[in-house]
Protein backbone atom coordinates (compact mmCIF):
# COMPACT_ATOMS: atom_id res chain seq x y z
CA UNK A 1 0.00 0.00 0.00
CA UNK A 2 1.41 3.02 -1.11
CA UNK A 3 2.29 6.07 1.93
CA UNK A 4 -0.42 8.83 2.33
CA UNK A 5 -0.49 11.68 0.21
CA UNK A 6 0.06 15.36 1.33
CA UNK A 7 -2.46 16.69 -1.81
CA UNK A 8 -4.20 19.60 -1.06
CA UNK A 9 -7.38 18.40 -2.59
CA UNK A 10 -7.00 14.76 -1.09
CA UNK A 11 -7.73 13.75 2.60
CA UNK A 12 -5.47 11.12 4.25
CA UNK A 13 -6.79 7.34 3.00
CA UNK A 14 -4.24 5.39 6.11
CA UNK A 15 -6.29 6.78 9.08
CA UNK A 16 -5.61 6.11 12.60
CA UNK A 17 -8.22 4.43 14.67
CA UNK A 18 -8.88 7.27 17.05
CA UNK A 19 -11.73 5.34 18.98
CA UNK A 20 -8.82 3.01 20.21
CA UNK A 21 -6.07 5.24 20.87
CA UNK A 22 -8.62 7.13 23.50
CA UNK A 23 -9.00 3.43 24.82
CA UNK A 24 -5.57 2.94 25.28
CA UNK A 25 -5.29 5.90 26.93
CA UNK A 26 -7.92 5.56 29.67
CA UNK A 27 -6.78 1.51 29.59
CA UNK A 28 -3.63 2.38 30.65
CA UNK A 29 -4.86 4.95 33.62
CA UNK A 30 -5.19 2.11 35.85
CA UNK A 31 -1.52 2.17 36.39
CA UNK A 32 -0.96 4.82 38.58
CA UNK A 33 -4.08 6.25 39.62
CA UNK A 34 -4.62 10.33 40.67
CA UNK A 35 -6.91 12.33 41.76
CA UNK A 36 -10.76 12.82 40.53
CA UNK A 37 -11.67 15.99 38.82
CA UNK A 38 -14.88 15.39 38.09
CA UNK A 39 -17.45 12.51 38.12
CA UNK A 40 -16.73 10.55 34.90
CA UNK A 41 -14.49 7.36 35.33
CA UNK A 42 -12.11 9.17 32.97
CA UNK A 43 -12.64 12.29 34.82
CA UNK A 44 -9.80 11.04 36.68
CA UNK A 45 -5.58 12.29 36.98
CA UNK A 46 -2.66 10.20 37.03
CA UNK A 47 0.40 9.39 39.60
CA UNK A 48 2.87 7.57 37.58
CA UNK A 49 5.77 8.62 38.84
CA UNK A 50 9.03 6.74 37.58
CA UNK A 51 10.43 3.32 38.10
CA UNK A 52 8.05 3.01 40.16
CA UNK A 53 5.63 -0.06 40.59
CA UNK A 54 2.76 1.50 38.20
CA UNK A 55 5.34 2.56 35.73
CA UNK A 56 6.58 -1.17 35.33
CA UNK A 57 3.09 -2.26 34.69
CA UNK A 58 2.64 0.35 32.20
CA UNK A 59 6.11 -0.69 30.73
CA UNK A 60 5.16 -4.12 30.18
CA UNK A 61 2.00 -3.19 28.64
CA UNK A 62 3.70 -1.15 25.89
CA UNK A 63 6.25 -3.27 25.25
CA UNK A 64 3.74 -6.48 24.69
CA UNK A 65 1.72 -4.10 22.56
CA UNK A 66 4.70 -2.97 20.97
CA UNK A 67 6.13 -6.58 19.92
CA UNK A 68 2.22 -7.75 18.67
CA UNK A 69 2.31 -4.85 15.66
CA UNK A 70 5.73 -6.67 14.69
CA UNK A 71 8.15 -4.14 16.70
CA UNK A 72 11.77 -5.75 17.38
CA UNK A 73 11.88 -3.80 21.02
CA UNK A 74 15.22 -2.96 23.04
CA UNK A 75 15.66 -1.01 26.47
CA UNK A 76 18.95 0.51 27.46
CA UNK A 77 20.94 1.28 30.34
CA UNK A 78 18.68 3.85 31.55
CA UNK A 79 15.41 1.98 30.87
CA UNK A 80 14.73 3.78 27.67
CA UNK A 81 12.79 1.22 25.36
CA UNK A 82 12.81 1.48 21.23
CA UNK A 83 10.00 -0.47 19.98
CA UNK A 84 11.27 -0.61 16.08
CA UNK A 85 9.64 -2.02 12.73
CA UNK A 86 11.65 -3.18 9.64
CA UNK A 87 11.36 -1.10 6.63
CA UNK A 88 12.04 -2.19 2.87
CA UNK A 89 15.48 -0.89 3.74
CA UNK A 90 17.86 -1.35 5.97
CA UNK A 91 18.70 2.07 7.80
CA UNK A 92 18.11 3.84 11.22
CA UNK A 93 14.76 4.41 12.33
CA UNK A 94 12.16 7.27 12.37
CA UNK A 95 10.83 7.44 15.44
CA UNK A 96 7.98 8.89 17.62
CA UNK A 97 8.67 9.56 21.33
CA UNK A 98 7.48 11.19 24.94
CA UNK A 99 7.22 9.51 28.00
CA UNK A 100 5.19 7.78 30.22
CA UNK A 101 5.70 8.64 33.46
CA UNK A 102 3.57 11.73 35.03
CA UNK A 103 4.03 14.39 37.50
CA UNK A 104 2.53 13.34 41.27
CA UNK A 105 -0.65 14.95 40.45
CA UNK A 106 -1.02 14.84 37.02
CA UNK A 107 -3.35 14.19 34.28
CA UNK A 108 -3.53 11.64 31.46
CA UNK A 109 -1.66 13.22 28.59
CA UNK A 110 1.22 14.73 29.30
CA UNK A 111 3.86 12.90 27.61
CA UNK A 112 1.55 9.60 27.29
CA UNK A 113 -0.39 10.97 24.51
CA UNK A 114 2.66 10.87 22.09
CA UNK A 115 3.82 7.74 23.00
CA UNK A 116 0.27 5.85 23.03
CA UNK A 117 -0.08 7.99 19.48
CA UNK A 118 2.89 6.77 18.53
CA UNK A 119 2.18 3.17 19.07
CA UNK A 120 -1.66 4.10 17.22
CA UNK A 121 0.42 5.20 14.16
CA UNK A 122 2.73 1.90 14.50
CA UNK A 123 -0.59 -0.31 14.55
CA UNK A 124 -2.07 1.37 11.54
CA UNK A 125 0.75 0.77 9.30
CA UNK A 126 0.90 -2.85 10.91
CA UNK A 127 -2.83 -3.76 10.48
CA UNK A 128 -2.64 -1.90 7.18
CA UNK A 129 0.27 -4.04 5.67
CA UNK A 130 2.20 -0.89 4.75
CA UNK A 131 6.03 -1.58 4.04
CA UNK A 132 7.49 1.83 5.11
CA UNK A 133 11.08 2.72 3.26
CA UNK A 134 12.65 3.00 5.85
CA UNK A 135 12.14 1.56 9.75
CA UNK A 136 9.72 3.65 12.10
CA UNK A 137 9.10 2.96 15.79
CA UNK A 138 8.13 4.74 19.05
CA UNK A 139 10.67 5.21 22.08
CA UNK A 140 9.37 5.66 25.79
CA UNK A 141 11.94 8.20 27.28
CA UNK A 142 12.43 7.55 31.01
CA UNK A 143 12.05 9.96 33.72
CA UNK A 144 10.99 12.97 31.66
CA UNK A 145 8.75 15.07 34.53
CA UNK A 146 12.21 14.40 36.70
CA UNK A 147 9.66 14.53 39.77
CA UNK A 148 10.88 11.25 41.61
CA UNK A 149 13.89 11.44 40.85
CA UNK A 150 14.61 15.32 40.52
CA UNK A 151 16.37 15.68 36.75
CA UNK A 152 14.34 16.54 34.04
CA UNK A 153 14.47 15.20 30.87
CA UNK A 154 16.91 12.74 32.29
CA UNK A 155 17.29 9.81 30.54
CA UNK A 156 17.08 11.52 26.79
CA UNK A 157 19.90 13.71 27.98
CA UNK A 158 21.72 10.55 28.65
CA UNK A 159 21.65 9.20 25.85
CA UNK A 160 22.24 12.57 23.98
CA UNK A 161 25.34 12.75 26.10
CA UNK A 162 24.66 15.71 28.00
CA UNK A 163 24.69 13.95 31.13
CA UNK A 164 26.63 11.38 32.94
CA UNK A 165 24.94 8.06 33.22
CA UNK A 166 27.38 6.92 36.13
CA UNK A 167 26.43 10.14 37.92
CA UNK A 168 23.02 9.76 36.62
CA UNK A 169 22.24 5.99 38.03
CA UNK A 170 23.32 7.32 41.45
CA UNK A 171 20.79 10.19 41.68
CA UNK A 172 18.29 9.54 44.35
CA UNK A 173 14.75 9.44 44.81
CA UNK A 174 13.37 12.64 46.87
CA UNK A 175 11.50 10.54 49.02
CA UNK A 176 14.23 7.28 49.73
CA UNK A 177 17.72 8.53 49.97
CA UNK A 178 17.63 4.77 49.55
CA UNK A 179 16.21 4.38 46.03
CA UNK A 180 18.31 5.46 43.39
CA UNK A 181 17.51 5.72 40.05
CA UNK A 182 19.81 2.74 38.59
CA UNK A 183 18.26 0.46 42.55
CA UNK A 184 14.78 1.33 40.59
CA UNK A 185 15.69 0.09 37.26
CA UNK A 186 16.76 -3.43 38.26
CA UNK A 187 14.30 -3.65 40.65
CA UNK A 188 11.41 -3.16 38.62
CA UNK A 189 13.45 -5.12 35.50
CA UNK A 190 14.19 -1.95 33.22
CA UNK A 191 18.44 -1.52 33.79
CA UNK A 192 19.00 -2.74 29.86
CA UNK A 193 22.86 -3.90 29.16
CA UNK A 194 22.70 -1.52 25.61
CA UNK A 195 24.64 1.64 26.23
CA UNK A 196 22.60 4.91 26.84
CA UNK A 197 24.32 6.75 23.84
CA UNK A 198 23.22 8.21 20.47
CA UNK A 199 25.64 6.41 18.75
CA UNK A 200 24.68 2.57 20.45
CA UNK A 201 21.05 3.28 19.57
CA UNK A 202 21.01 5.45 16.48
CA UNK A 203 18.59 7.29 14.75
CA UNK A 204 17.07 9.03 11.52
CA UNK A 205 14.63 11.58 12.81
CA UNK A 206 12.71 12.05 16.00
CA UNK A 207 8.44 13.53 16.05
CA UNK A 208 7.38 13.89 19.64
CA UNK A 209 3.44 14.97 19.91
CA UNK A 210 2.65 16.89 23.38
CA UNK A 211 -0.45 18.70 24.17
CA UNK A 212 0.47 22.20 24.07
CA UNK A 213 0.39 23.33 27.64
CA UNK A 214 -0.29 26.11 26.90
CA UNK A 215 -3.28 28.55 25.88
CA UNK A 216 -2.67 29.97 22.61
CA UNK A 217 -3.73 26.55 19.81
CA UNK A 218 -6.96 27.23 22.46
CA UNK A 219 -7.01 31.08 21.91
CA UNK A 220 -6.85 31.28 18.62
CA UNK A 221 -9.45 28.34 17.61
CA UNK A 222 -5.93 26.38 16.03
CA UNK A 223 -5.89 22.85 16.09
CA UNK A 224 -1.89 21.50 15.27
CA UNK A 225 1.42 23.46 16.69
CA UNK A 226 4.14 23.08 14.06
CA UNK A 227 6.79 23.78 16.87
CA UNK A 228 9.97 25.03 15.82
CA UNK A 229 11.75 24.78 19.10
CA UNK A 230 11.63 25.14 22.65
CA UNK A 231 12.84 28.03 25.02
CA UNK A 232 15.85 28.63 27.08
CA UNK A 233 15.80 27.36 30.73
CA UNK A 234 18.06 28.05 33.63
CA UNK A 235 17.29 26.99 37.09
CA UNK A 236 19.05 28.50 40.11
CA UNK A 237 19.17 27.90 43.76
CA UNK A 238 19.07 31.05 45.81
CA UNK A 239 20.46 31.21 49.19
CA UNK A 240 19.91 34.17 51.27
CA UNK A 241 21.33 34.28 54.69
CA UNK A 242 20.17 36.83 57.22
CA UNK A 243 20.00 36.46 61.44
CA UNK A 244 17.33 35.11 63.13
CA UNK A 245 15.65 37.59 65.71
CA UNK A 246 12.85 37.93 67.73
CA UNK A 247 10.17 39.57 65.79
CA UNK A 248 8.27 41.78 69.10
CA UNK A 249 11.92 42.71 69.85
CA UNK A 250 14.11 43.74 66.74
CA UNK A 251 12.64 46.46 65.23
CA UNK A 252 12.95 46.83 61.24
CA UNK A 253 16.75 48.97 61.90
CA UNK A 254 18.04 45.77 63.46
CA UNK A 255 16.95 43.20 61.64
CA UNK A 256 18.69 41.02 58.74
CA UNK A 257 15.06 39.50 57.34
CA UNK A 258 16.14 36.71 55.24
CA UNK A 259 12.29 36.48 53.84
CA UNK A 260 11.70 40.57 52.96
CA UNK A 261 14.67 40.18 51.27
CA UNK A 262 13.89 36.54 49.32
CA UNK A 263 10.52 38.43 48.19
CA UNK A 264 12.15 41.29 46.96
CA UNK A 265 14.22 39.27 44.77
CA UNK A 266 11.55 37.73 43.66
CA UNK A 267 9.66 40.78 42.75
CA UNK A 268 12.60 41.96 40.99
CA UNK A 269 12.93 38.87 38.73
CA UNK A 270 9.62 39.26 37.55
CA UNK A 271 10.75 42.65 36.64
CA UNK A 272 14.03 41.77 35.04
CA UNK A 273 12.36 39.06 33.09
CA UNK A 274 9.25 41.51 31.55
CA UNK A 275 11.92 43.91 30.41
CA UNK A 276 13.22 41.35 28.63
CA UNK A 277 9.89 39.91 27.23
CA UNK A 278 10.92 36.84 28.91
CA UNK A 279 9.85 34.41 31.91
CA UNK A 280 11.03 34.08 35.95
CA UNK A 281 9.11 32.22 38.44
CA UNK A 282 10.04 30.76 41.78
CA UNK A 283 7.75 26.99 42.98
CA UNK A 284 10.24 26.07 45.72
CA UNK A 285 11.21 28.34 48.81
CA UNK A 286 12.80 26.88 52.72
CA UNK A 287 12.48 29.17 55.31
CA UNK A 288 14.67 28.82 58.40
CA UNK A 289 13.65 28.41 61.20
CA UNK A 290 10.18 28.27 60.32
CA UNK A 291 8.45 30.50 63.36
CA UNK A 292 5.87 32.42 63.84
CA UNK A 293 7.85 34.60 65.95
CA UNK A 294 11.21 34.30 64.86
CA UNK A 295 12.58 36.25 62.23
CA UNK A 296 14.05 34.25 58.80
CA UNK A 297 17.45 34.26 59.02
CA UNK A 298 18.09 31.85 56.09
CA UNK A 299 16.11 31.31 52.87
CA UNK A 300 16.49 29.12 49.94
CA UNK A 301 14.30 30.07 47.04
CA UNK A 302 14.41 28.60 43.34
CA UNK A 303 14.83 30.79 40.06
CA UNK A 304 13.53 29.52 36.93
CA UNK A 305 14.01 31.67 34.02
CA UNK A 306 12.93 31.11 30.11
CA UNK A 307 13.56 33.45 26.97
CA UNK A 308 13.23 32.35 23.17
CA UNK A 309 16.71 33.98 22.79
CA UNK A 310 19.34 32.84 24.14
CA UNK A 311 20.92 36.38 24.38
CA UNK A 312 18.41 37.32 27.26
CA UNK A 313 19.13 34.56 29.53
CA UNK A 314 22.74 35.94 29.94
CA UNK A 315 21.41 39.45 29.88
CA UNK A 316 18.94 38.35 32.67
CA UNK A 317 21.21 36.55 34.90
CA UNK A 318 23.99 39.36 35.12
CA UNK A 319 21.36 41.89 35.10
CA UNK A 320 20.04 40.07 38.26
CA UNK A 321 23.27 38.75 39.70
CA UNK A 322 23.74 42.65 40.28
CA UNK A 323 20.92 43.04 41.50
CA UNK A 324 20.24 40.69 44.07
CA UNK A 325 23.43 41.72 45.84
CA UNK A 326 22.48 45.21 46.13
CA UNK A 327 19.03 44.07 47.29
CA UNK A 328 20.79 41.84 50.05
CA UNK A 329 22.76 45.15 50.91
CA UNK A 330 19.32 46.97 51.52
CA UNK A 331 20.79 48.91 48.30
CA UNK A 332 17.70 50.97 46.15
CA UNK A 333 16.96 48.75 43.15
CA UNK A 334 13.76 49.80 40.93
CA UNK A 335 11.25 49.89 43.13
CA UNK A 336 11.84 46.91 45.63
CA UNK A 337 12.27 48.80 48.42
CA UNK A 338 9.27 51.12 48.06
CA UNK A 339 8.06 52.08 51.69
CA UNK A 340 10.35 49.85 53.35
CA UNK A 341 12.39 50.38 56.28
CA UNK A 342 16.62 49.64 55.80
CA UNK A 343 17.79 47.13 57.50
CA UNK A 344 20.77 45.48 58.03
CA UNK A 345 21.36 43.82 54.86
CA UNK A 346 21.89 40.02 54.40
CA UNK A 347 24.31 37.84 52.50
CA UNK A 348 23.07 35.96 48.77
CA UNK A 349 24.70 32.95 46.98
CA UNK A 350 23.84 31.54 43.77
CA UNK A 351 23.89 27.71 42.51
CA UNK A 352 23.37 26.85 38.79
CA UNK A 353 21.07 23.95 38.23
CA UNK A 354 20.44 23.64 35.00
CA UNK A 355 21.56 25.63 31.60
CA UNK A 356 19.52 24.98 28.95
CA UNK A 357 19.98 26.64 25.82
CA UNK A 358 17.16 27.56 22.87
CA UNK A 359 16.31 24.67 20.77
CA UNK A 360 15.85 24.89 17.17
CA UNK A 361 14.06 22.05 15.43
CA UNK A 362 15.00 20.69 12.05
CA UNK A 363 13.12 22.26 9.49
CA UNK A 364 12.30 19.19 7.14
CA UNK A 365 11.02 17.36 10.04
CA UNK A 366 8.77 20.85 10.59
CA UNK A 367 7.69 21.11 7.11
CA UNK A 368 6.45 17.47 7.39
CA UNK A 369 4.34 18.02 9.69
CA UNK A 370 3.11 21.13 8.27
CA UNK A 371 1.92 18.88 5.13
CA UNK A 372 1.00 16.36 7.66
CA UNK A 373 -1.59 18.83 8.63
CA UNK A 374 -2.53 19.93 5.48
CA UNK A 375 -3.07 16.35 4.12
CA UNK A 376 -6.04 16.24 7.25
CA UNK A 377 -7.00 19.59 7.21
CA UNK A 378 -6.87 19.66 2.95
CA UNK A 379 -8.04 24.44 2.21
CA UNK A 380 -8.55 24.63 6.32
CA UNK A 381 -5.19 23.81 6.74
CA UNK A 382 -3.55 27.20 6.76
CA UNK A 383 -6.26 28.52 9.65
CA UNK A 384 -5.40 25.54 11.96
CA UNK A 385 -2.33 25.15 12.00
CA UNK A 386 0.80 27.42 13.27
CA UNK A 387 4.50 27.72 13.96
CA UNK A 388 5.42 28.19 17.30
CA UNK A 389 8.00 27.51 20.01
CA UNK A 390 7.42 25.36 23.40
CA UNK A 391 7.42 27.25 26.52
CA UNK A 392 8.62 24.09 28.52
CA UNK A 393 10.92 21.55 27.40
CA UNK A 394 10.96 18.24 26.26
CA UNK A 395 12.69 14.99 25.14
CA UNK A 396 12.76 16.65 21.68
CA UNK A 397 15.20 19.63 23.53
CA UNK A 398 17.99 16.34 23.59
CA UNK A 399 17.26 14.73 20.67
CA UNK A 400 17.24 17.64 18.50
CA UNK A 401 21.39 17.95 19.01
CA UNK A 402 21.70 14.47 17.91
CA UNK A 403 19.18 14.09 14.98
CA UNK A 404 16.48 16.15 13.10
CA UNK A 405 13.76 16.64 15.35
CA UNK A 406 10.71 18.04 15.43
CA UNK A 407 7.49 18.60 17.66
CA UNK A 408 3.38 18.77 17.15
CA UNK A 409 1.30 20.45 19.77
CA UNK A 410 -2.61 19.88 20.29
CA UNK A 411 -4.56 21.94 22.05
CA UNK A 412 -5.45 21.22 26.03
CA UNK A 413 -8.11 22.91 27.65
CA UNK A 414 -7.54 26.62 28.94
CA UNK A 415 -3.88 25.26 28.42
CA UNK A 416 -4.01 23.56 32.15
CA UNK A 417 -1.40 20.99 32.46
CA UNK A 418 0.70 18.96 35.22
CA UNK A 419 -2.61 19.29 36.85
CA UNK A 420 -5.62 16.15 37.46
CA UNK A 421 -7.82 18.12 35.20
CA UNK A 422 -5.48 18.01 32.35
CA UNK A 423 -7.63 17.34 29.66
CA UNK A 424 -7.16 17.08 25.62
CA UNK A 425 -10.49 16.26 23.53
CA UNK A 426 -10.64 13.31 21.96
CA UNK A 427 -10.80 15.11 18.57
CA UNK A 428 -7.68 16.77 19.29
CA UNK A 429 -6.02 13.67 20.26
CA UNK A 430 -6.84 12.20 17.02
CA UNK A 431 -5.80 15.42 14.75
CA UNK A 432 -2.48 15.32 16.56
CA UNK A 433 -2.35 11.09 15.79
CA UNK A 434 -3.01 11.70 12.51
CA UNK A 435 -1.11 14.40 11.71
CA UNK A 436 2.45 12.12 13.44
CA UNK A 437 1.33 9.53 11.31
CA UNK A 438 1.25 11.47 8.29
CA UNK A 439 4.42 13.74 9.20
CA UNK A 440 6.69 10.22 9.52
CA UNK A 441 5.24 8.60 6.07
CA UNK A 442 6.38 11.99 4.94
CA UNK A 443 9.29 11.70 6.27
CA UNK A 444 10.42 8.21 5.23
CA UNK A 445 9.12 9.18 1.53
CA UNK A 446 11.49 11.95 1.80
CA UNK A 447 14.35 10.28 3.04
CA UNK A 448 13.77 7.42 -0.06
CA UNK A 449 13.68 10.15 -2.61
CA UNK A 450 17.17 11.36 -1.16
CA UNK A 451 18.25 7.99 -1.64
CA UNK A 452 17.08 7.60 -4.60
Amino acid sequence: IAPISVSKNETPSILVDRERLMQDIHHTAQWGVGKAWGPSPTEVGMSRLTLSDSDKCVRDWFVSTAESYGCNVHVDEMGNIFAIRAGKQEGLPTVMGSHLDTQPAGGRYDGILGVLAGLAAVRTIHERGIETEFPVGVVNWTNEEGARFPQCMMASGVWAGATNVDKVHQIAAIDDANATVKSELTRIGYLGEIKADWRATPLAAHFELHIEQGPILEASNQRIGAVQGVQASRWFTITVTGRDSHTGATNFENRSDALLTSAKMILRSHQVATQFSSLASTGLLNIEPGSTNTVPGVVTFSLDLRSNEDKNMEAMEELLRSDFKKIANDEDVGTVNAGCTRGRGCTVSWRVDSNAKVAQFDEECIQCIEKGSEALFVDEAAALTRRMYSGAGHDSVHTSTRVPTAMIFVPCREGLTHNPAEYCSPEDCGNGAQVLLNAVLGYDRLRATKAG
